[in-house]
């Protein structure tokens, strides 16, 4: 899980895949953190991904760092927690200008049941599961 972390948050930005009906739709996300033994994303309980995390939890992150390339495939599970939360929150301290750990809009989601796979053009694929 460390490595799959830190990979991704060295990139700083990653794209995460939902879908919506039978349209699938991709964004930019930048939160990554590991709590309570688990890792998290996060995001706006009023976004469209929201919902359609909610609707389908099953989604695909994908981040590149110019070499290598990780995609992780796993189910989102919301953890409304307010450790959860703060603990989010303090690792991303530019977020709370827009969200808070005491309001009903911020969503931190874990990951479960996760496949990552960091691929290059040079070598062989390494697949962590977690």
């Amino acid at each position: 899980m460390q490595e799959v972390h830190d990979f991704v948050k060295a990139c700083g930005t990653y794209y995460i895949a939902t879908v919506e009906g039978n349209q699938p739709r991709v964004r930019p996300f930048g939160t990554i953190h590991i709590f309570d033994g688990k890792l998290y994303i996060q995001t706006g309980r009023s976004k469209n991904v929201a919902k359609q995390m909610k609707a389908n939890p099953k989604v695909e992150i994908c981040a590149f760092n110019g070499e290598q390339w990780i995609r992780i495939q796993a189910t989102v599970v919301e953890d409304a927690r307010r450790e959860a939360k703060v603990s989010m929150l303090d690792a991303y301290p530019s977020l709370k200008s827009m969200y808070s750990a005491d309001d009903n809009n911020t969503l931190t989601l874990y990951l479960k049941d996760v496949t990552a796979t960091i691929s290059s053009f040079s070598g062989a694929p390494k697949v962590i599961k977690f």
